[in-house]
């Protein structure tokens, strides 16, 4: 028998090696993705006016039991927050924590979409949470990041 045929082990482990590379590079794709879309949510509110974004948010939630002060915070905590997980995501610099940060971010304002019944937005939110999931879940195939490249040093 020809020598390639007798060691299937070896063509099984080059296979596992390109398949886990193609892991890795889907889940930078995803990070990145992500990292672009949560970064400019954040970036664009920080650019039209953190303070219009906040009391845009403290007129939609006037009749909600949350106090106007909480409210009012989180509309200027947010876009910076939002912003910073963002280009966290998008470098893959401490992508856990980031990954983290945002699924909370992400609990919190679901919590207050329920409360306003808007239940468009929370179905969209869950979206959010579900992407959220599989990175954390899968943060081990974060190898073409700057946490994979630090980490190989």
């Amino acid at each position: 028998m020809p020598e390639a045929i007798e060691k299937p082990a070896n063509v099984a482990a080059a296979c596992s090696l390109f398949a886990d590379k193609d892991v890795s590079l889907a889940y930078a794709l995803l990070r990145i993705t992500m990292g672009i879309n949560i970064s400019l949510h954040g970036a664009t509110r920080i650019v039209a006016g953190t303070s219009s974004f906040a009391a845009g948010i403290v007129r939609q939630f006037a009749d909600t039991p949350l106090p106007h002060f909480a409210v009012q915070g989180f509309g200027y905590v947010l876009p910076w927050a939002e912003a910073i997980v963002g280009l966290l995501l998008l470098s893959g610099t401490w992508t856990r924590l980031a990954l983290i940060a945002g699924a909370s971010l992400m609990a919190m304002l679901t919590f207050g979409t329920c409360l306003l019944q808007d239940w468009n937005i929370a179905g969209l939110q869950l979206i959010y949470s579900t992407v959220y999931f599989i990175l954390i879940a899968a943060v081990r195939y974060n190898s073409f990041s700057l946490d994979g490249l630090l980490s190989r040093r």
